[in-house]
């Protein structure tokens, strides 16, 4: 699968089709650009509110988030945690803390595990009589420690990128490596839990990082992650780029392509990814966006979650939703609409697009999408024609129904577990 227009051509062919449906359709919100805006909005049952270029493919941005999101909860399941063993091979001397061996990271794709994870992992070690390893370092499986901010920065060798992780964990376990900002996240983790914070944990580790797993070798202690809708929360709200890393583990682009086609029951080729994340070029429309978000409601209720729990509240999360629509963020309107936006400066010229959700006073679900293909370096300029017309459409129901704001988003240790192996049985 992949793109079928040739890439060259995708932006004047966007743009050529919002100009056309543009002369043939009056000014909204108010503002001159509003012509250029392509938008559709329907009620959960299906009852279309207001549409201009809904069949006109755009380049969705982070839009796509909400896509790999649907995906990871349909394949993997609202309780799913990943994990992450650790384990020994070698000789343990548990008085003194030495292993004359290998420390093993065993890595199930765990796409969250940051240096506060490996901070649990190390206070546990150090629980069970581990401080010192002079063998080295090995890494099996799919292991990621810290971020990579998307496709375009990743480390793809497998032993570079092996390299890379096992240096950045070895650090972390360390206090003498530590950087300012891994000292700095110990803190704030002390402060979270009650903890001393001059009494850090110490794992060190001497020799080099290899790839694999040596034979027999003994898992010790097992990390798993927040929760999967605990994990999804924190890559919306932070539109964050790794979420690829999600998808990468189910099938990547071309698997989630064919999964939102089907799942959408949309024509071959209406969805096309180059990314799972919304870098680079793909394409949705406006309406197929609608018909995304209605499946990622639905699949939510049905596991008895809501929108705004994996997806940012306006005015209640942290991340750029409130800077981008300040009117919506304030107190007339804060925690009233649920979004997830994308952005691109540069690639098919730009562009500026937010789908969501929002509840009428009368209790009627409204999803809408609205993008400004073609918004270059403007994004502000376009955010403010979006308000506008968001809140044309709100008003046109009767308003908007605003909630209390939820819990803050989690850290990636919030709801973490560190257990220590007994049994581990196959692997």
């Amino acid at each position: 699968m992949g793109l079928r227009t040739p890439r060259a051509l995708l932006p004047a062919v966007v743009m050529a089709a919002a100009s056309l449906i543009a002369a043939a359709t009056p000014s909204i919100a108010g503002a001159a650009d509003s012509d250029r805006l392509l938008f559709h909005s329907e009620t959960l049952d299906g009852q279309v509110l207001s549409s201009r270029g809904a069949d006109v493919p755009f380049n969705p941005a982070s839009v796509v988030k909400v896509g790999t999101s649907l995906w990871a909860l349909e394949r993997l399941g609202v309780d799913h945690r990943y994990r992450t063993v650790f384990g020994v091979k070698g000789k343990w001397d548990k008085t003194s803390g030495l292993l004359e061996g290998e420390l093993v990271v065993e890595g199930w794709g765990d796409p969250d595990f940051q240096a506060e994870n490996a901070f649990l992992v190390a206070r546990r070690l150090n629980q069970i009589g581990l401080r010192r390893v002079d063998g080295g370092l090995r890494i099996d499986g799919t292991f990621w420690i810290g971020w990579e901010n998307g496709v375009e920065r990743r480390v793809l060798g497998p032993r570079d990128r092996v390299e890379l992780m096992g240096g950045r964990l070895r650090a972390v376990l360390d206090p003498r490596r530590w950087s300012k900002t891994t000292r700095a996240s110990w803190e704030a983790l002390c402060v979270r839990r009650g903890w001393d914070p001059a009494d850090p944990p110490r794992v060190e580790i001497v020799g080099s990082v290899r790839p694999g797993s040596p034979a027999d070798w003994t898992p010790v202690v097992v990390h798993r992650s927040n929760p999967l809708p605990v994990l999804l929360r924190r890559f919306n709200v932070y539109s964050n780029n790794d979420i690829v890393r999600i998808a990468e583990i189910l099938g990547g682009p071309e698997a989630l392509e064919a999964f939102l086609e089907g799942r959408l029951g949309v024509a071959p080729e209406a969805v096309e990814l180059q990314t799972a994340s919304g870098e680079r070029r793909n394409r949705l429309t406006a309406r197929t966006a609608v018909a995304l978000l209605r499946a990622f409601t639905e699949t939510l209720a049905k596991i008895g979650l809501s929108p705004g729990e994996l997806l940012p509240v306006i005015g209640c999360d942290p991340g750029s939703t409130g800077r981008k629509f300040p009117r919506l963020s304030g107190p007339a309107h804060t925690g009233s609409v649920v979004v997830k936006t994308g952005t691109l400066t540069t690639t098919d010229g730009g562009v500026a697009v937010v789908s969501g959700y929002f509840e009428t006073l009368g209790s009627e679900e409204v999803l809408f999408c609205v993008a400004a293909p073609g918004s270059g370096q403007q994004e502000p300029h376009w955010r403010t024609i979006e308000q506008a017309w968001l809140l044309d459409l709100m008003s046109t129901v009767g308003g908007a129904l605003q909630r209390p704001c939820g819990p803050e988003l989690p850290f990636s240790d919030t709801l973490a577990e560190v257990e220590w192996v007994t049994s581990w049985g196959s692997r």
